[in-house]
C-alpha cells in the first residue's frame, strides 16, 4: 500500500505532465478557435458579450501570457429601429404589440377588455 509521500509525488509527476500537454496543445487550439471565429464572422466583441451562465469572464488565458490582439472581420450592426405605438392605456400608456405584453395591458385583458379596444387609431 502506497503511502502519502509517494502518492504526493505521484500527484505532482501528474500535474507536470499535464502542463506540459497543456502547454503543447494550447497553439493548436488557439489557432482552430481563430479559424471558427473567422468562418463563423464572430469578434472578440461577441465573445465578451456572451454570458453563458456565470462560468466567468471569457479571455483569461495562460497565466503570465501577454493578450494577443485577434484580427477578425466584424459583423454588421443590427439597426435598432423604434416601432410607433400600437395600443394606448388608459393611463397613456403605450405598447408596440411586440415583446411581453406589459403588465397594464394584461390585467386589463385578465379583467375582461380586449387588446382591440386599446388599439390607437391612425
Amino acid at each position: 500500500m502506497s503511502n502519502l509521500i509517494d502518492i504526493q509525488s505521484q500527484i505532482e509527476k501528474l500535474q507536470k505532465q499535464a502542463s506540459e500537454i497543456k502547454a503543447k496543445e494550447f497553439h493548436g487550439t488557439v489557432q482552430e478557435i481563430l479559424a471558427k471565429m473567422q468562418a463563423f464572422g464572430i469578434t472578440v466583441k461577441d465573445l465578451q458579450g456572451a454570458k453563458p451562465g456565470k462560468a466567468g469572464k471569457v479571455g483569461r488565458g495562460r497565466p503570465g501570457a501577454k493578450a494577443k490582439a485577434v484580427k477578425v472581420a466584424k459583423a454588421p450592426k443590427k439597426a435598432g429601429v423604434p416601432v410607433a405605438a400600437k395600443y394606448r392605456g388608459p393611463n397613456g400608456e403605450t405598447w408596440s404589440g411586440r415583446g411581453l405584453t406589459p403588465k397594464w395591458m394584461a390585467t386589463l385583458v385578465a379583467a375582461g377588455q380586449s387588446k382591440e379596444s386599446f388599439l390607437i387609431s391612425n
